[in-house]
């Protein structure tokens, strides 16, 4: 069984209203505000922050974009973008259950929404990815998920047969877009639950 991880939420840290409370504290003050201001900034990962995602949008002009929008001013959300690398830090626990697959001799692969410059920066950054066979990066194909596509691209560029690969990913719709593609899928909520569910599928 191929195991194929997303990266932000499962095996890096990424908790959008800590971000930006921490670089907006002029809007970002209480619960309330940081719900809006997530939906604000990043409209649920589609819009301006989906083609970031896809490749189609360098951060300057994101930046301008965001502040177009929202009426932030650019720098404000320059600031936001450019402190992204900086948040997404190991989850410790998660990296420990991939180096323990990686022992196993479980083939493992990465399907990750992720632009550019993150992507580098994570690459440049973390010497476990090397753990992984292979992977794909949403902003190299210019596709995200949850489409059909970009499993498609995934399964095809890595040669992967759905039926005999797990995905896992702490995004609903993007374990529901899995299991219409034909992949096994778990939904992470964190390092103890997926191992436990791992365990089920005979993979631990």
């Amino acid at each position: 069984m191929n195991i194929v991880f997303d990266f932000g939420g499962v095996l890096f840290n990424w908790h959008p209203p800590t971000l930006l409370a921490r670089h907006l504290p002029q809007h970002v003050n209480d619960e309330l505000s940081a719900r809006r201001w997530v939906d604000h900034f990043f409209q649920g990962y589609g819009g301006d922050w989906g083609d970031f995602d896809r490749g189609a949008v360098a951060p300057e002009a994101l930046a301008e974009r965001i502040a177009a929008r929202t009426g932030l001013a650019v720098d404000e959300a320059r600031r936001v973008i450019e402190a992204v690398p900086a948040e997404l830090t190991p989850i410790a626990e998660s990296v420990a259950l991939l180096r323990e697959l990686h022992a196993a001799g479980r083939p493992l692969y990465f399907l990750s929404n992720m632009p550019e410059p993150y992507a580098r920066h994570l690459e440049e950054t973390h010497d476990f990815l090397a753990l992984f066979k292979g992977g794909v990066f949403s902003a190299r194909v210019g596709l995200c998920k949850p489409e059909a596509a970009i499993f498609e691209h995934c399964a095809r560029e890595l040669d992967l047969d759905p039926a005999r690969t797990l995905f896992i990913d702490d995004v609903a719709h993007n374990v529901a877009a899995a299991h219409a593609a034909g992949w096994q899928a778990i939904r992470f909520v964190d390092a103890d639950q997926c191992a436990r569910e791992l365990r089920g599928f005979g993979l631990r």
